[in-house]
């Protein structure tokens, strides 16, 4: 008879070995699924994973694609990752992105045709606002009315949605683009466009903000009063109570933070990649995020790893599209294993199985 037994601590070997077994387990599960579709197994797990980084015919393309596709996920899942620690479960990250990026192609917009050099910084403070009052609506709501900040900020993502369809075909609609939805090509306007810093590198100012945010985040858990607020609220909150530690404080700074990245991840992936505001500008970024977060363990370091990961699977999932005929879905579902065989393996932390011979009566 198999059963689970609750360890007296949990196992920091399972801790850290649960995200490479979640890896593991995802290559052979989406290896029978890459067979039953029609393709093969272990040539689509090399496309997806070693190509984009080492053949010869795609990696000159796809090493700065990694860095593009890593910053905004590393940026969002930053901001998550504090609020997870806290307890505070803000599901709505891909609502603040397209807030962000509403408010900061708005704010370089207004500009247009203007040269200024203050215009990109002002973006960036446009897009940081935005996705912070856009997040602060389910903190507001939780600490005033205790309402689910988990139910409160995903439906705030179909708004946003609905609002970017909005902008596109109105506000911010391009006034010479023959009557098509979506707004001026931002990386066509200098003063407001995201480029790179190190030319051929994907390197832009959207990943450099990524990684001072991974050291902004180590610093501010380890070593700062509020992050051992955050820890301490998350893992113990009627000791937090205790020691003086106030919920609603916690609740408006981490969502707050977690707002903040988000809407500058928005609003650099609009100024740059994108270039411009369209229907279809959101592409799923702040929803990944979660699983970079706890694919990364929380941890600032496993979030900066988890999103590079994450984006390989991105970037040699559309090599697997194109080349072997993989259909995105399947692609896709591959990357939800992650999260999936994350959480099922995250039972040993606190479980061990035992074996016992079952009892007759």
């Amino acid at each position: 008879m198999i059963r689970l037994e609750k360890r007296a601590q949990p196992s920091q070997f399972w801790t850290f070995a649960t995200p490479f077994l979640a890896v593991i387990m995802t290559m052979i599960v989406g290896g029978i699924m890459f067979a039953a579709l029609g393709s093969d197994p272990f040539e689509a797990i090399r496309t997806i994973f070693w190509d984009p980084l080492f053949s010869e015919q795609f990696a000159a393309y796809s090493r700065p694609q990694l860095l593009v596709k890593a910053g905004p996920l590393i940026l969002i899942a930053i901001g998550l990752s504090l609020g997870f620690k806290a307890g505070i479960w803000n599901i709505g990250a891909e609502g603040q992105y397209i807030i962000g990026a509403i408010c900061g192609a708005g704010m370089g917009l207004a500009f247009y045709p203007s040269e200024s050099f203050v215009i990109f910084p002002l973006m960036i403070l446009a897009g940081a606002l935005g996705g912070w009052a856009w997040a602060m609506i389910p903190a507001v709501l939780k600490v005033r009315f205790g309402t689910n900040e988990i139910l409160v900020s995903l439906m705030l993502v179909y708004v946003a949605e609905n609002l970017l369809a909005s902008v596109s075909s109105g506000l911010l609609k391009n006034p010479d683009g023959m009557g098509f939805p979506g707004s001026r090509n931002l990386q066509q306007y200098p003063a407001a466009a995201n480029l790179e810093i190190f030319q051929s590198t994907g390197m832009h100012w959207g990943v450099l903000s990524a990684f001072i945010a991974v050291i902004f985040a180590y610093v501010l858990l380890s070593r700062h009063m509020f992050g051992f607020q955050i820890r301490l609220a998350g893992e113990a909150p009627r000791a937090a109570r205790f020691a003086g530690v106030r919920p609603s404080r916690i609740v408006f700074l981490c969502l707050g933070i977690a707002g903040a990245l988000a809407g500058m991840a928005g609003m650099f992936e609009v100024a740059g990649p994108a270039g411009q505001i369209t229907i279809d500008f959101n592409s799923g970024y702040g929803f990944t995020a979660i699983i970079v977060a706890f694919l990364g363990r929380l941890h600032p370091i496993g979030i900066l790893f988890a999103g590079l990961l994450m984006a390989l699977t991105y970037i040699g999932g559309e090599l697997a599209s194109l080349m072997l005929g993989i259909p995105s879905a399947a692609i896709q579902l591959f990357q939800g294993m992650l999260l999936f065989f994350l959480l099922a393996t995250d039972v040993f932390i606190n479980f061990r199985i035992r074996f016992s011979k079952r009892e007759v009566v």
